[in-house]
């Protein structure tokens, strides 16, 4: 365990570099975050129905989804390991005394750790600060808050185990590019980046929901909003945690397999 613990602080210390990426990222997501804001503000005050949300549980939600975007952002690609593979270096994992996909779970969850720590301050106190309606607001309540927290751990667990899922594909596919779009796009949709999931129609909701991308974004921060409630919420975190142990198990099978039929040429 403690060589997964000093990977995790080397792999976090190491991102915490790049400052102007980190930057660019903080502007870009405040850019964002205001057009996604003035798009629903301008659709909710030309329309005499308000929707299934509020409109301040709206903007407290789109503003969520940009603090938390490289915590849950499903199909980050970690290009070390693509090139690993690509190129058949994957065969030096064979030499190291650490479990393969341990470690590259906690390669890939510490970058994430580590890319929200330098963005999400700078855009919460911006987004706190704004007027209404474009302010992000407090929690919804104390319970809410700590519900959210544990909501929030399990959803950058989970995309982790996705992500690292459609890493250990590329060695069967050998270009993620394919990979990645489908799986993106479909990722995106259903987990609420894009949209709120309230807002889809009743037979996508039911997709929705049937899917475990919805536990991503759309269930932490509905939660942290208060538009759902504890005695939903705490069921989905069981469900949630259930996809998380299959597609950790998943990944582990995948990694296992594909370590066992690694061909290292010349030797």
């Amino acid at each position: 365990m403690s060589s997964y613990l000093s990977l995790f602080k080397i792999k976090f210390i190491n991102n915490l570099q790049y400052r102007s990426a980190a930057l660019a990222g903080i502007l870009t997501q405040i850019f964002f975050g205001l057009v996604f804001i003035m798009v629903y503000i301008a659709f909710y005050t030309s329309n005499d129905n308000q929707g299934p949300i509020a409109l301040s549980q709206l903007v407290t939600y789109l503003w969520l989804n940009q603090i938390f975007f490289t915590l849950v952002f499903i199909f980050q690609s970690e290009e070390q390991l693509l090139t690993m593979i690509r190129n058949g270096n994957i065969a030096y994992e064979l030499c190291r005394p650490m479990n393969f996909y341990f470690k590259w779970f906690v390669t890939l969850y510490a970058s994430r750790i580590a890319k929200v720590a330098l963005r999400f301050l700078p855009v919460i106190l911006l987004a706190l600060i704004l007027p209404s309606p474009y302010n992000l607001s407090l929690p919804y309540g104390i319970k809410e808050f700590i519900v959210f927290l544990l909501a929030l751990l399990l959803s950058s667990l989970l995309a982790t185990a996705l992500s690292i899922i459609y890493h250990l594909l590329v060695f069967y596919l050998l270009d993620e590019r394919g990979i990645l779009t489908l799986l993106g796009v479909v990722g995106e949709i259903f987990s609420g980046l894009t949209i709120p999931i309230a807002f889809f129609p009743e037979f996508l909701k039911t997709i929705a929901y049937l899917l475990p991308f919805h536990y991503i974004c759309d269930l932490p921060f509905r939660i942290y909003s208060g538009n759902i409630s504890l005695s939903v919420a705490l069921p989905n975190l069981i469900g949630g945690l259930i996809w998380l142990i299959l597609f950790g198990l998943l990944g582990y099978m995948i990694s296992k397999k594909m370590l066992k039929k690694a061909v290292i040429q010349g030797g």
